[in-house]
């Protein structure tokens, strides 16, 4: 039968021709071989996870018996020659510490002494064993019989006298018979023993290759910093002088760690470089360490302390700097004043876990940051303690205009709020009648005491971008010297600290155009929270920071929101080193407007007053309803102080008799309450009411 299928066409031309084609029948599948069957289940049964897991176990406890008799040899060997103390000297001199070395080499002569003694004991040993087992022997029988004689003369029986030196013989044939049961077990089991012990060392010291270990261990998630894991990360850190002095070193460089310190939620050690390797080598590879340590990148911080060729190591515990850390002491405790002078604003933690607080008397503050990292709730909860003491006065700007700082209206005296180019005018005027208050203040006499005037401007960037000129060609923007609002900023850095007038600034994604040099080298405190680039970093906090170790760069965006790089005398860091770093405590807008409540409520009616265009023509009495705000009555000379802030153009020379000549004129004289002289706030509305009412029958008259 043909496989073959025929099919008949029939031509449509006019002379029709049929014709045959022949369709082969497509061929039937072969049979796939046994061999090729076979060796395909053999490859799924060898890359199977179960084979796999299976042959790194039988491999993972094989090797542990194998580590474990290299460890055994190695204390065996340690324990019977001078190695232990050749690798020591040997790193005492990498480490350029020759007085250890002179130390470590007097403790090996004195080993090798006590050896040779011991040696030597040996060759008369045998004669005095043999002299010591006869010497024994003689006065063992000798007490045996004595004993005998003594039960012998007690039992009038004279074969008693060899009774206890039969009963020894009996035992010792017993013991003999117990060795000979025991011995032929012992011989067998021995090297299983022997094995077991071997590997029970192996296994306490993982010494197996990481491929055979198992995946917990292998990833060594959450692994404990120890002397051995510090010195193999900087082994493989890819620095080979450095992997070479190491390797050079008899203890495998354990020389160069200092003790390794418990340091809050991780730990800490110095690590000192063996000649020619710069810590600058080490710094740089920071991803690389941490990885080798089996963290993270942001859990490792690199410093540089005051010992030379040293860097310190903090590690925290894996996950640590994840978990967020406790409220402020702003909202948990109602009683929590603030001394501007004395005191230090509780700002975060360190990485130690350590309280961290800030110390802002006479400083100008610089916060900076990538956008949406806490820059401007950092910057208020320095501003709520600073406020909590009621001798501080406040000017605020806020250039973002969203309502963060809404909390300062009827705490600040001047509270500016919008990000449009009329604000930034607004907050540039606010500036400058800040520089002509410190000038004000240092004309006075010397010695002369003055409160604090915080001026805080948050989104200042948008003040420096301004493109706006004034009618004499000024930009208010800009970083020249006719920019307005940069040299009042650079005014108040040069001289305001002295006159306790100082500036407070917060900027987002740093640059030359949005944050001039000038103007962020005068501030004091610098910090920055997460940046983009170390170029960003050393404009926020200086080159001495970065060089040192700081590295706002490195915070993870969104990540580390709060976490701050902080350089400045006014908090405490770590012994010779430039920065630190602080997570801050988070206070939400809820709990900042309660806060704000506590300060207001230290103080006395302060009323909160928007900059006025200067040169507009002034009404005295309506001003001075202004500057009474609620308060039903203010003392005179306080009055005066709220309307210089208002206008210092205008009223910044008034005496209690300009005051009181305007009062007298309009029927609302100042009289005394509790032996002092108050303006009535109800007066004041009342004479300016009736004022009005009288102009206005006038008009219509």
């Amino acid at each position: 039968m043909s496989d073959n299928v025929v099919h008949l066409h029939k031509s449509t031309d006019p002379a029709p021709v049929t014709t045959l084609t022949v369709v082969p029948e497509p061929a039937p599948a072969k049979p796939v071989p046994l061999w090729i069957r076979s060796g395909r289940a053999v490859r799924t049964a060898v890359t199977h996870d179960v084979t796999k897991t299976t042959a790194r176990a039988i491999a993972r406890h094989t090797l542990f018996v194998a580590g474990g008799a290299r460890i055994a040899a190695k204390r065996t060997w340690d324990g019977r020659t001078a190695a232990r103390y050749e690798r020591m000297i040997r790193a005492a001199e990498a480490a350029g510490n020759h007085e250890l070395a002179a130390e470590w080499e007097e403790r090996g002569q004195h080993f090798r002494r006590e050896r040779h003694q011991r040696r030597m004991d040996l060759i008369t040993s045998p004669v005095d064993a043999a002299k010591g087992v006869a010497v024994g022997a003689g006065m063992s029988v000798g007490s045996l019989i004595a004993l005998g004689v003594v039960m012998a003369v007690a039992t009038k029986d004279a074969g008693d006298v060899f009774t206890p030196l039969m009963a020894t013989v009996d035992f010792i044939n017993l013991l003999i018979t117990i060795v000979q049961v025991v011995w032929g077990p012992a011989i067998t089991l021995g090297p299983f023993l022997a094995l077991l012990a071997l590997w029970a060392v192996g296994k306490h010291q993982q010494a197996a290759p990481a491929w055979a270990l198992p995946d917990n261990v292998r990833n060594g998630e959450g692994e404990p910093i120890t002397p051995s894991i510090v010195v193999k990360a900087l082994r493989d850190l890819g620095v080979a002088p450095l992997r070479t002095a190491i390797k050079d070193m008899g203890d495998a460089g354990a020389g160069m760690l200092g003790p390794i310190r418990i340091a809050g939620c991780g730990v800490e050690v110095d690590v000192t470089l063996p000649s020619g390797v710069s810590t600058i080598e080490v710094q740089k590879r920071r991803r690389k360490l941490a990885e080798n340590l089996t963290r993270h990148e942001h859990e490792v911080f690199i410093t540089i302390p005051q010992a030379a060729r040293t860097v310190r190591l903090w590690v925290a515990d894996s996950g640590a700097l994840d978990e967020p850390i406790g409220p402020s002491p702003l909202v948990t405790d109602d009683t929590l004043k603030a001394d501007y002078a004395k005191g230090r604003a509780p700002w975060g933690q360190d990485l130690r876990g350590d309280a961290a607080a800030l110390s802002v008397y006479q400083r100008h503050l610089l916060i900076t940051g990538l956008s949406n990292q806490g820059k401007t709730a950092a910057l208020r909860a320095l501003a709520l303690w600073v406020a909590l003491d009621r001798s501080v006065e406040f000017w605020v700007g806020d250039l973002k205009g969203v309502g963060d700082w809404a909390m300062f209206e009827g705490l600040a005296t001047r509270f500016i709020q919008g990000p449009t180019d009329d604000h930034v005018i607004q907050v540039t005027m606010m500036l400058e009648d800040a520089v002509e208050e410190m000038n004000r203040r240092l004309m006075a006499p010397p010695g002369t005491q003055f409160p604090a005037l915080i001026v805080n401007v948050d989104e200042a960037q948008v003040a420096f971008m301004c493109p706006l000129k004034d009618e004499e060609g000024r930009f208010y923007g800009g970083s020249k010297a006719t920019s307005r609002y940069f040299m009042a900023a650079r005014k108040l850095h040069n001289q305001g600290r002295a006159v306790n007038v100082l500036l407070w600034q917060g900027t987002q994604d740093p640059t030359d155009q949005n944050l001039p040099k000038l103007v962020r080298e005068g501030a004091h405190t610098r910090a920055s929270l997460a940046l983009g680039t170390e170029s960003q970093s050393r404009m926020a906090l200086g080159d001495k920071a970065v060089n040192g170790g700081a590295a706002p760069h490195l915070l993870r965006p969104g990540l580390d929101k709060g976490t701050l790089v902080i350089a400045s005398d006014g908090i405490q860091a770590p012994a010779g080193q430039s920065s630190i770093t602080v997570r801050t405590h988070y206070i939400s807008t809820e709990e900042a407007h309660i806060i704000a409540d506590r300060a207001k409520a230290l103080r006395d009616g302060v009323t909160t007053l928007t900059v006025i265009e200067q040169g507009e023509e002034r009404d005295p009495l309506a001003d001075i309803l202004a500057a009474l705000g609620d308060a039903p009555r203010v003392r005179t000379k306080d009055v005066l102080k709220r309307l210089a802030t208002l206008n210092e153009k205008a009223y910044g020379g008034w005496s209690f008799l300009d005051l009181k000549r305007v009062l007298d004129d309009a029927g609302a004289e100042p009289h005394k309450s509790d032996g002092v002289m108050v303006v009535s706030r109800d007066r004041v509305a009342h004479a300016l009411a009736n004022r009005d009412a009288d102009g206005s029958a006038s008009a219509d008259g």
